[in-house]
């Protein structure tokens, strides 16, 4: 079992910068492509960006392409979201997501295709 924990959240005003860590003590983290995820009140879970267990492929979702950029450090068994030009209604629950994969150059972009999820962190942005 994969155990994944989020941590950089918390209140930023718009425009501001966060950048979310997702790190786990599994030893195989390469083996894995990871995502981030988001929930905002009432709405459904969203898709923000995803990279190749490798590394050397990145994906966006069309709303955050050129504010955020996600990265990774395998052998610190690390994974970041940089998110810069906040905006008010990205205020949501940000997750972090694992997903078994036999490649190393691509990731997932739907939810049902990830295997183990963090439990969140909470990003608010302020007018």
């Amino acid at each position: 079992q994969v155990q994944l924990v989020e941590s950089g959240g918390g209140l930023v005003q718009a425009g501001g910068s966060l950048r979310l860590s997702c790190t786990t003590s599994e030893r195989t983290l390469r083996s894995y492509a990871m995502g981030w995820f988001r929930q905002a009140p009432g709405k459904e879970r969203e898709f923000v960006a995803a990279i190749s267990s490798g590394g050397r492929n990145t994906y966006s979702a069309a709303s955050v392409k050129g504010r955020f950029t996600i990265s990774r450090d395998n052998a610190k068994n690390t994974v970041f979201l940089q998110m810069n030009s906040l905006k008010p209604e990205e205020t949501a629950v940000y997750y972090c997501a694992a997903a078994i994969v036999s490649g190393t150059n691509y990731a997932h972009t739907e939810a049902f295709n990830y295997d183990y999820w963090g439990q969140g962190t909470q990003v608010t942005v302020s007018s």
